[in-house]
Formats: structure tokens, sequence, C-alpha cells
């Protein structure tokens, strides 16, 4: 009985807890998050520029009433450079990340981003909607199908 005490006590002092975590532990936690980081970063940036685009459409819908109403009083698009004509006549609020404007000859409200200060897929692209003669509005953008809203559709020519 004496010996087994005696060689159970030495087994107890020769085994540790473990104190912590392994430096090829933390290694591959670092790893796991790198590429972890490596799928996530580009699905949310493209996220964000699709809330911009979003915003923006939102932006020149809401302006598309009063360019319709100006359309049925007066018979023509309006040019944005005339008095009565220009964008706040008809009651447009600029946004911060870009600049409304009208394109009469193409009937178009036109919306174009600033170069800074959006994500980088959205600096200097353009959204639009665009008037038919017969009245229906369609939108149109310069960016990448897979951004846009799903209502546009890509245009390099804006």
């Amino acid at each position: 009985l004496l010996i087994f005490r005696k060689g159970l006590k030495m087994k107890n002092s020769k085994q540790k807890k473990q104190q912590g975590f392994t430096l090829i532990e933390l290694m591959i936690v670092v790893a796991v998050i790198g590429v972890l980081a490596a799928i996530a970063i580009p699905q949310y940036q493209n996220y964000v520029a699709k809330s911009e685009l979003g915003a923006g459409l939102a932006t020149i819908t809401s302006v598309r009433t009063n360019v319709e109403d100006y359309i049925v009083t007066n018979g023509s698009f309006p040019d944005g450079t005339t008095a009565g004509q220009l964008t706040t006549d008809l009651g447009v609020i600029q946004p911060n990340n870009g600049a409304i404007t009208f394109d009469d000859a193409n009937s178009n409200i036109l919306l174009t981003f600033a170069g800074s200060g959006n994500s980088p897929d959205v600096n200097n692209a353009k959204i639009a909607l665009n008037r038919a003669a017969g009245g229906t509005w369609t939108c149109k953008a310069t960016l990448d199908a897979k951004l846009l809203p799903k209502s546009c559709s890509k245009d390099a020519n804006l």
C-alpha cells in the first residue's frame, strides 16, 4: 500500500495543468480570422455600394413627381438652366455625395456621385431616371450590373 501511494504521488507531480494556448493554436486562429476577413470585406463593400445606389435612386425618384408636373404644365422636360426650370425651382435638395441635374436632350434626371466620399465603386458613377415619350420612367446607371438596383440597367453612355 505504501509503494502504491508513493507511485501515485510521483505520477501527480509530473502532470501539469495546461496554462493557456500554444503559439501554433494562436497562429491557427489568426489564419482563420484572416480567411474570413478576406471573404467578408469585399462582400461588405458591395453591400455599401448597393445601398448608396439605392439611396441615390430614391433621391432622384422623389424629384420625378415635380418633373412630371413641370412636363404636364409646360409641355417639355426642364433644362435645368433657365429660370423656373432650375433644380432648386423644382424642389431638388442636392445630396452631400453628388449632384442632381436635368438632361433635357435625353429626358434624364441625372445623379452624378462625387469623386470621393462614397464607396470606391460608386465614386464618379451616374444613375438616371429616363422619361420615355409615352411617360414611362426607366432607371439607367454607369455601374456594373451586379451593383445596380433591380429596376436599373447598365448604360455606359450617361
